[in-house]
């Protein structure tokens, strides 16, 4: 079992308030994400500019994807991205045509997707999922639990490579011990905090903590 990634999400709603926080946090993170709403926001010119702050680090562009493909996923390298986020409903050709534009590609878990279609992805080349508590679902209370962690090692049981977001704390890492994450995904515990850069230094010391003994 490695040592699970750390990767900052940028969810920010102005391309100046993200070079704010990756400015401080960057260097303490092993993969920088272009969120969604700042692609939304800012789109592939803030990929550009993470890439020229960082041009030795993975760059993810998270477009959630669902149609297009081919042509988001090129946008998206040409502007600097090695990997982009395609949503689960998405079409099995929608995502192997995103498969041939971008180093990798990461399937985004939300709402009701099956292990069948897991299995499809697999089938397709697709060694990436990210499983979600979303900002909604945890706006509304909800919080990870058993039926989580049982998905999780289910998933990696199968092969893939897991990333795991939601709502994430250091102090919450402990939950995962024992599954082979890939890459844990924060946002706001490291973007908004106070202090960034410490922030990212914690989150990166607890995850080493957990996975290195």
């Amino acid at each position: 079992m490695t040592i699970p990634n750390l990767q900052i999400a940028l969810d920010n709603n102005s391309l100046s308030e993200a070079i704010s926080s990756i400015s401080k946090a960057g260097p303490f993170v092993d993969i920088v994400e272009v969120g969604t709403i700042l692609c939304l926001q800012e789109g592939v010119e803030a990929i550009r500019c993470l890439r020229a702050l960082f041009p030795k680090k993975i760059i993810i562009a998270d477009t959630k994807c669902a149609d297009a493909g081919g042509t988001v996923a090129k946008n998206c390298t040409d502007a600097g991205a090695d990997w982009m986020t395609v949503i689960c409903c998405a079409t099995i050709p929608t995502m192997k045509a995103a498969l041939k534009e971008v180093h990798d590609l990461q399937v985004e878990l939300y709402g009701n997707w099956t292990f069948e279609e897991a299995s499809q992805w697999l089938e397709a080349g697709i060694s990436q999922v990210i499983y979600h508590q979303s900002r909604d679902a945890l706006l509304a209370g909800e919080s990870w639990g058993e039926e989580d962690l049982l998905k999780l090692r289910k998933l990696s049981r199968m092969g893939f490579k897991v990333s795991v977001t939601g709502g994430l704390t250091k102090e919450s890492l402990d939950l995962f011990k024992g599954i082979d994450v890939y890459t844990f995904i924060a946002g706001r515990g490291i973007a908004q905090a106070e202090d960034p850069a410490t922030a990212a230094k914690e989150f990166k010391a607890e995850i080493q903590r957990i996975w290195g003994e």
